[in-house]
Protein backbone atom coordinates (compact mmCIF):
# COMPACT_ATOMS: atom_id res chain seq x y z
CA UNK A 1 0.00 0.00 0.00
CA UNK A 2 1.01 3.65 -0.68
CA UNK A 3 1.97 6.19 1.24
CA UNK A 4 0.54 9.17 2.83
CA UNK A 5 2.38 12.38 1.84
CA UNK A 6 1.59 15.75 2.60
CA UNK A 7 3.89 18.72 2.30
CA UNK A 8 4.90 22.34 0.88
CA UNK A 9 6.77 24.52 -0.73
CA UNK A 10 8.14 27.39 1.18
CA UNK A 11 10.14 29.93 1.68
CA UNK A 12 13.59 29.94 3.68
CA UNK A 13 11.91 31.89 6.63
CA UNK A 14 8.91 29.32 6.23
CA UNK A 15 5.90 30.45 4.29
CA UNK A 16 3.62 28.94 1.82
CA UNK A 17 2.73 32.32 0.55
CA UNK A 18 3.14 36.34 1.14
CA UNK A 19 0.52 38.19 3.18
CA UNK A 20 -1.10 38.53 -0.03
CA UNK A 21 -1.81 34.88 -0.61
CA UNK A 22 0.39 35.23 -3.83
CA UNK A 23 2.92 32.58 -4.52
CA UNK A 24 4.81 33.23 -7.82
CA UNK A 25 7.89 33.98 -6.16
CA UNK A 26 7.91 31.07 -4.95
CA UNK A 27 7.32 29.35 -8.64
CA UNK A 28 8.93 31.58 -10.33
CA UNK A 29 9.58 29.11 -13.15
CA UNK A 30 6.31 26.36 -13.10
CA UNK A 31 7.92 24.83 -16.83
CA UNK A 32 11.64 24.55 -15.22
CA UNK A 33 9.83 22.74 -11.61
CA UNK A 34 7.56 20.54 -14.17
CA UNK A 35 11.15 19.56 -15.77
CA UNK A 36 12.73 17.81 -12.35
CA UNK A 37 13.38 14.57 -11.68
CA UNK A 38 11.53 15.32 -8.33
CA UNK A 39 8.37 16.33 -9.60
CA UNK A 40 8.53 13.70 -12.56
CA UNK A 41 9.10 11.01 -9.75
CA UNK A 42 5.99 12.25 -7.63
CA UNK A 43 3.95 12.04 -10.75
CA UNK A 44 4.84 8.72 -11.71
CA UNK A 45 4.10 7.24 -7.89
CA UNK A 46 0.92 9.42 -7.14
CA UNK A 47 -2.36 7.36 -7.42
CA UNK A 48 -4.51 10.19 -5.56
CA UNK A 49 -4.90 13.43 -4.51
CA UNK A 50 -6.72 15.29 -1.89
CA UNK A 51 -6.63 19.03 -1.89
CA UNK A 52 -8.45 21.95 0.49
CA UNK A 53 -11.29 23.80 -1.47
CA UNK A 54 -8.97 26.98 -1.35
CA UNK A 55 -6.77 24.88 -3.19
CA UNK A 56 -9.04 23.74 -5.62
CA UNK A 57 -10.96 27.43 -5.68
CA UNK A 58 -7.35 28.90 -7.13
CA UNK A 59 -8.03 26.99 -10.04
CA UNK A 60 -10.95 28.27 -10.51
CA UNK A 61 -12.67 24.70 -10.98
CA UNK A 62 -10.20 24.30 -13.93
CA UNK A 63 -8.62 20.81 -14.05
CA UNK A 64 -7.23 20.96 -17.29
CA UNK A 65 -3.49 19.99 -17.61
CA UNK A 66 -3.36 19.40 -13.66
CA UNK A 67 0.01 17.36 -13.28
CA UNK A 68 -1.23 15.07 -11.33
CA UNK A 69 -3.77 13.35 -13.53
CA UNK A 70 -5.16 10.89 -11.04
CA UNK A 71 -8.53 10.99 -9.28
CA UNK A 72 -8.64 14.24 -6.89
CA UNK A 73 -10.66 14.71 -3.40
CA UNK A 74 -11.55 18.21 -2.70
CA UNK A 75 -12.04 18.51 1.60
CA UNK A 76 -15.27 21.22 1.78
CA UNK A 77 -17.92 22.21 3.56
CA UNK A 78 -19.92 23.35 0.89
CA UNK A 79 -20.34 21.35 -2.61
CA UNK A 80 -20.07 24.25 -5.49
CA UNK A 81 -23.55 23.62 -8.13
CA UNK A 82 -21.09 23.88 -11.54
CA UNK A 83 -19.30 20.84 -12.20
CA UNK A 84 -15.33 21.38 -12.31
CA UNK A 85 -13.18 21.62 -16.19
CA UNK A 86 -10.79 19.03 -17.10
CA UNK A 87 -12.11 15.58 -16.01
CA UNK A 88 -11.29 12.88 -17.79
CA UNK A 89 -10.68 8.63 -17.47
CA UNK A 90 -7.97 9.30 -15.16
CA UNK A 91 -8.69 12.63 -13.65
CA UNK A 92 -11.97 12.65 -11.53
CA UNK A 93 -12.96 15.16 -9.28
CA UNK A 94 -14.73 13.82 -5.57
CA UNK A 95 -15.73 16.32 -3.13
CA UNK A 96 -15.97 15.13 -0.05
CA UNK A 97 -17.95 17.29 3.22
CA UNK A 98 -17.46 14.55 5.22
CA UNK A 99 -14.29 15.30 6.85
CA UNK A 100 -10.55 14.49 6.50
CA UNK A 101 -10.49 10.64 7.44
CA UNK A 102 -13.12 10.11 4.61
CA UNK A 103 -11.28 12.04 2.23
CA UNK A 104 -8.40 9.94 2.98
CA UNK A 105 -9.81 6.72 2.69
CA UNK A 106 -11.21 7.60 -0.10
CA UNK A 107 -7.95 8.23 -1.89
CA UNK A 108 -6.13 5.44 -0.38
CA UNK A 109 -9.35 3.02 -1.74
CA UNK A 110 -8.71 4.99 -5.80
CA UNK A 111 -4.69 5.26 -5.26
CA UNK A 112 -4.40 1.07 -5.06
CA UNK A 113 -0.74 0.34 -4.34
CA UNK A 114 0.13 3.95 -5.21
CA UNK A 115 0.84 7.41 -2.76
CA UNK A 116 -2.12 9.79 -2.12
CA UNK A 117 -0.56 13.02 -2.22
CA UNK A 118 -2.21 16.13 0.02
CA UNK A 119 -1.48 19.40 -1.70
CA UNK A 120 -2.42 22.72 -1.88
CA UNK A 121 -3.32 24.00 1.73
CA UNK A 122 -1.95 24.57 4.95
CA UNK A 123 -5.23 24.08 6.73
CA UNK A 124 -5.86 20.03 4.80
CA UNK A 125 -2.31 19.28 6.23
CA UNK A 126 -2.41 20.70 9.29
CA UNK A 127 -5.92 18.52 9.86
CA UNK A 128 -3.91 15.52 8.39
CA UNK A 129 -1.12 15.46 10.39
CA UNK A 130 -3.91 15.93 13.68
CA UNK A 131 -5.80 13.22 12.45
CA UNK A 132 -2.25 11.12 12.51
CA UNK A 133 -3.19 10.32 8.40
CA UNK A 134 0.41 11.21 7.62
CA UNK A 135 3.17 8.81 6.65
CA UNK A 136 5.49 11.70 5.00
CA UNK A 137 6.44 15.24 4.90
CA UNK A 138 7.90 16.64 1.76
CA UNK A 139 9.46 20.19 1.97
CA UNK A 140 10.91 22.26 -0.82
CA UNK A 141 12.38 25.23 0.37
CA UNK A 142 13.41 27.90 -1.96
CA UNK A 143 16.00 30.28 -0.65
CA UNK A 144 14.01 33.64 -0.39
CA UNK A 145 12.28 35.39 2.91
CA UNK A 146 9.31 36.24 2.91
CA UNK A 147 8.63 38.18 6.14
CA UNK A 148 4.96 37.19 6.87
CA UNK A 149 2.33 35.00 4.98
CA UNK A 150 1.18 31.98 5.10
CA UNK A 151 2.52 28.99 7.68
CA UNK A 152 2.68 25.85 7.03
CA UNK A 153 3.35 24.90 10.11
CA UNK A 154 1.24 27.15 12.27
CA UNK A 155 0.92 26.63 16.27
CA UNK A 156 -0.15 23.37 17.14
CA UNK A 157 0.56 20.47 19.61
CA UNK A 158 2.99 18.97 17.30
CA UNK A 159 5.26 17.75 20.83
CA UNK A 160 4.21 13.93 20.08
CA UNK A 161 5.30 14.63 16.41
CA UNK A 162 8.96 12.52 15.41
CA UNK A 163 9.99 12.75 11.96
CA UNK A 164 12.88 11.11 11.01
CA UNK A 165 14.56 12.73 7.62
CA UNK A 166 14.80 10.04 4.76
CA UNK A 167 16.06 12.17 1.69
CA UNK A 168 17.64 15.38 0.63
CA UNK A 169 17.43 16.61 -2.85
CA UNK A 170 19.28 19.74 -4.23
CA UNK A 171 19.00 21.91 -7.11
CA UNK A 172 20.06 25.58 -8.15
CA UNK A 173 16.51 26.79 -7.64
CA UNK A 174 15.43 24.82 -3.89
CA UNK A 175 15.98 22.19 -1.36
CA UNK A 176 13.48 19.16 -1.42
CA UNK A 177 13.88 17.26 2.04
CA UNK A 178 11.48 14.23 2.94
CA UNK A 179 10.73 13.41 6.45
CA UNK A 180 8.95 9.71 7.76
CA UNK A 181 6.80 10.24 10.05
CA UNK A 182 7.28 7.59 13.35
CA UNK A 183 4.51 6.21 14.73
CA UNK A 184 4.95 5.41 18.35
CA UNK A 185 4.37 2.17 19.24
CA UNK A 186 2.85 0.76 22.87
Amino acid sequence: MGKVITGATMSLDGFMSDRNGDVSRLYPDFEALHNTEMLREEIRTTGAVVMGRHAYDMAEGDMTGYEYQVPIFVLTHHVPEKAARGENDKLTITFVATGIESAIAQAKAAAGDKHVMVVGGADTAQQCLRAGLVDEIHIGIVPILLGEGLRFFEPLNYEQLKLERTRILESSTRTDLWFRVVRQTI
